[in-house]
């Protein structure tokens, strides 16, 4: 399984808590010993392009962003091209659920989910995508840019309830007939971190379930880093996703 990361995420490019010094070695040190990790590279501005303004490019230019946004959005990318053989994941920072089209708040910039999925569609390379969005926070930016595409469909779980909640992911990947299943995989709705609702094994079961739904429907999926905040349990649950990715 291919897993991508770059040795750049460790640098702290903004005082928000995605860029916090410590988030990315506590998932690296969990994922070190049981995947091989697969340098990024950048995205190029065509792909930024096809998601965002050009006003917009510009203004994450003017930020000193660009770079680090942009190696996050490339990321996602080569996580979305090899999730066509196998599945994927990208463990990536900034974050971009909450980035649409000419602007972006909530500690992301590019929208790495809507620029790998409309590269991939650019190149007609799938058909029909669904994006699962667990993280705690809704993700507008995902909803403001994809959502106006008839072949995509997405899921933020609403329910409060953690077996509720579960049911709710499960039955939407069961139904689905995409055959890329993207998943926004925020971990900040853990038992432990800001939500408070799920528990560690629930990702190991909605990556199964992703695995599952790709699998019948003759596709792929693959993953990228959204949220999730507790450094102490973030790694662990990184790590969770990716073994009911690989089905371990």
């Amino acid at each position: 399984m291919a897993v991508y990361f770059h040795h750049d995420f460790y640098d702290v490019y903004t005082s928000d808590p995605a860029a916090e010094s410590g988030r990315m070695e506590a998932i690296v040190e969990e994922l070190s010993t049981v995947v091989e990790l697969i340098e990024c590279e950048p995205a190029t501005e065509d792909d930024l392009l096809a998601a965002h303004s050009t006003g917009h490019v510009n203004w994450v230019h003017s930020q000193g962003l660009f770079d680090i946004a942009a190696l996050a959005a490339g990321g996602a990318i080569q996580a979305a091209r090899q999730a066509l053989s196998e599945p994927s994941f990208a463990v990536i920072r900034p974050p971009g659920h909450h980035a649409s089209a000419s602007s972006c708040w909530g500690f992301c910039y590019f929208n790495n989910m809507a620029v790998s999925l409309l590269h991939l569609k650019r190149n007609n390379m799938i058909e029909r995508a669904f994006v699962l969005d667990f993280d705690l926070h809704f993700g507008d930016g995902n909803v403001n840019i994809l959502g106006q595409y008839p072949w995509v469909e997405i899921l933020n779980p609403e329910a409060s309830d953690r077996d509720a909640y579960l049911d709710e992911v499960h039955r939407a990947l069961e139904n689905t007939d995409a055959d890329m299943i993207a998943v926004s995989a925020g971990f900040d709705h853990h038992i432990n971190d800001w939500g408070g609702l799920l528990l560690s094994r629930d990702y190991k079961i909605m990556a199964q379930w992703a695995r599952e739904a790709a699998e019948r429907n003759g596709g792929g999926c693959y993953g990228i880093l959204e949220g999730g905040y507790n450094h102490n349990v973030l790694g662990s649950n990184v790590l969770a996703f990716i073994e009911g990715l690989k089905d371990l």
